[in-house]
């Protein structure tokens, strides 16, 4: 799926897990028993797109907090040689578990969205750092032009100019999943001393694959857009604003180190 954690099925199961009956009709549209009296509906909080983007701005609060941790914590010898702290990938497999956690406990995304973030950060600060010491400046670069990314998907998805239709959501969904198998089987040949990484190289056919996978995280953001606001007009629960910020930053970090190697190709 473009983003496992806004895909249509898997927000259909998480409304219903965050508020069981969430759809069903409520107050005066409800029936009510012969003889018994009219009862006032029960006001209930429902998500809003503002209070989403509101959660999402603290959960990026949390992630470059925890990402100037990481940052410090890289050391350079004398040589030039950066290295790395042991926990740096232990941080990883940490931000994947709540991740997972949060796409099948959508319950728990207000404890384990932050959670994810800050574990998140601090890969991305110790991995940022040990980019910034080869080409100096990138880290900054890739962060600019991840938000600038970023706004301008917002805005064309605001003015209505990108409209996510069912045949752009078949396309990202189809281009996203291609790459995620090329990243399994890669990895996997590489288990058995294959090497495969031909796509990871600063040539040009290295490049031109960078910029295609860029495009396609870029177009999940809309994806994101699209979800995010189906999930508010369909009357979500509050508490799915959590859910939907976790989505929108999973797609951002992604974006993110894909435009970091990119620009290591170009400077290299």
């Amino acid at each position: 799926m473009a983003n496992p954690a806004l895909a249509t099925k898997r927000i259909n199961a998480t409304l219903e897990e965050l508020e069981p009956g969430w759809a069903s009709p409520s107050g005066a549209a409800a029936e009510t028993q012969i003889g018994a009296p009219p009862t006032a509906p029960t006001p209930t909080r429902t998500m809003t797109v503002g209070g989403t983007f509101a959660r999402t701005a603290v959960l990026w609060v949390l992630l470059v907090a925890a990402g100037a941790v990481g940052w410090n914590q890289v050391d350079t010898t004398t040589a030039g040689q950066v290295r790395l702290p042991g926990w740096a990938w232990v941080s990883v497999f940490v931000a994947l578990g709540f991740a997972f956690v949060t796409i099948f406990k959508p319950k728990a995304a207000p404890i384990t969205a932050p959670l994810y973030a800050i574990a998140e950060g601090l890969f991305l600060g110790v991995i940022s750092k040990a980019y910034d010491e080869i080409w100096h400046g990138i880290a900054l670069q890739a962060i600019l032009a991840t938000m600038a990314t970023f706004a301008v998907c917002l805005v064309l998805y605001s003015l209505d100019i990108v409209k996510v239709t069912q045949k752009f959501r078949f396309v990202v969904i189809g281009a996203t999943f291609g790459i995620f198998v090329m990243y399994a089987l890669t990895a996997l040949l590489s288990l058995f001393g294959v090497d495969a990484y031909f796509w990871a190289q600063p040539s040009a056919l290295g490049i031109g694959i960078s910029v295609v996978i860029c495009i396609v995280a870029a177009l999940n953001l809309f994806l994101d857009f699209d979800m995010i606001r189906r999930m508010s007009l369909a009357g979500a629960p509050k508490s799915a604003e959590w859910y939907g910020a976790f989505g929108i930053t999973v797609t951002i970090v992604w974006l993110y180190l894909e435009i970091l190697r990119l620009l290591s190709y170009l400077r290299n």
